[in-house]
């Protein structure tokens, strides 16, 4: 199926964004539920009638930063833009040796691999995707004042900060204001090109510095459509995980999106038994063994092994208790781990059924001639 914009939802994003882009919140889901929360309460107050600064002035009450900048010396009008046709994974079955290959040196490929690996859109890449992004990325020097994207323009390129700082302004009843800087690190112009939408804001070199660039039909053939591809299996996975029944809808596609892939080579050492527990692990594709360590020796006794849509490490999040086994993989194995953090957010309707499950474990143990305090 298409993509469809609901009317409303791109200004309404981009007001939240800038907003983000501002505050710079530390948890952004709390962040999100107070801005919304208060955007109700002013619509209940005010009605739906549109201000003059189309939702500054709301967005100016909700932060507490009060200094106003001094303008760029770029001036720019907003013009009417034509979004692009709607984007669908599922039909794009585009030959991907269309991609374009941009030479680069050693150097210069260590230092894109610096930029890009703590971005959130490349997380979801496997090896090879990630390597034709990298290839496809083009360089771009900076000088001060360098406009780099201008808000109302259309997309045309994403661009990651390799260094350099760039700040960022948006038109607020007819004045440019500064709203935030990239420094040294961060990317941006992917809304554009995701939502088919104008820019949203302008960005300007205030030093020299170097930039990357990918444009928007290798972003969208490569990166959107991985991204959804993941989505869509890691919901497919959770939608045949028992334990994941109790989640409706919403709840089990927040799960999908928190889930990192992680890839194993054969015999590699994925859960240490003893150490701290920071995630709980789904099954992708392939089988591990469960391996536990007798008291006082280095001998291991293999529990269990399981395979496609089953899962473990959840029973250590729920005691907040060391690793109660080793986890080895058998052959090459991929899993979709769930750090702790969103565990305790997102399966708090599941708690029940993990703590029973530790009852199953120790009988598991039971048969073997061990107990629990086996393991710790």
């Amino acid at each position: 199926m298409d993509f469809q914009i609901p009317p409303g939802l791109t200004e309404l994003m981009q007001d939240f964004t800038v907003l983000v882009l501002k505050e710079k919140p530390t948890d952004l889901v709390d962040f999100a539920a107070n801005y919304f929360t208060k955007l109700k309460e002013e619509k209940k107050q005010y009605g739906d009638k549109k201000n003059t600064s189309k939702g500054v002035k709301f967005l100016e009450s909700f932060s507490s930063d009060d200094e106003e900048p001094e303008p760029p010396q770029h001036r720019y009008d907003r013009r009417k833009s034509v979004c692009a046709e709607a984007y669908n994974p599922d039909d794009d079955d585009s030959d991907e040796e269309q991609v374009p290959v941009n030479p680069k040196s050693k150097a210069q490929r260590e230092r894109l691999n610096q930029a890009v690996k703590n971005i959130l859109l490349f997380k979801s890449l496997d090896l090879e995707q990630l390597n034709q992004v990298l290839d496809a990325m083009f360089e771009r020097k900076t000088v001060i004042g360098d406009v780099i994207i201008r808000q109302g323009d259309d997309g045309d390129n994403f661009y990651v900060v390799d260094n350099g700082v760039f700040d960022i302004y948006v038109l607020v009843d007819g004045v440019d204001k500064k709203v935030g800087t990239y420094n040294n690190k961060g990317s941006f112009g992917e809304l554009a090109l995701m939502y088919n939408t104008p820019r949203a804001a302008t960005i300007i070199a205030s030093s020299e510095g170097t930039i990357w660039g990918l444009d928007r039909v290798t972003f969208r053939k490569i990166l959107l459509k991985a991204a959804y591809q993941k989505r869509k299996m890691h919901e497919a996975l959770i939608e045949n995980v028992p334990m994941l029944k109790f989640l409706n809808e919403y709840e089990r596609m927040n799960v999908a999106d928190a889930l990192e892939s992680k890839s194993f080579k054969d015999g590699e050492l994925i859960v240490k038994q003893g150490d701290e527990a920071d995630n709980m692990y789904f099954i992708e594709k392939g089988r591990v063994c469960v391996k536990i360590a007798r008291q006082g020796t280095n001998e291991e006794v293999e529990v269990t092994q399981l395979s496609d849509g089953q899962y473990f490490g959840e029973l250590a999040l729920v005691t907040h208790n060391p690793r109660a086994a080793s986890i080895y993989s058998i052959g090459v194995c991929r899993v979709a781990a769930l750090d702790v953090l969103a565990f305790e957010r997102l399966l708090g309707p599941c708690m029940d059924v993990m703590k029973r499950n530790i009852g199953d474990y120790d009988e598991q143990l039971s048969k073997l001639g061990l107990k629990n305090r086996d393991l710790r």
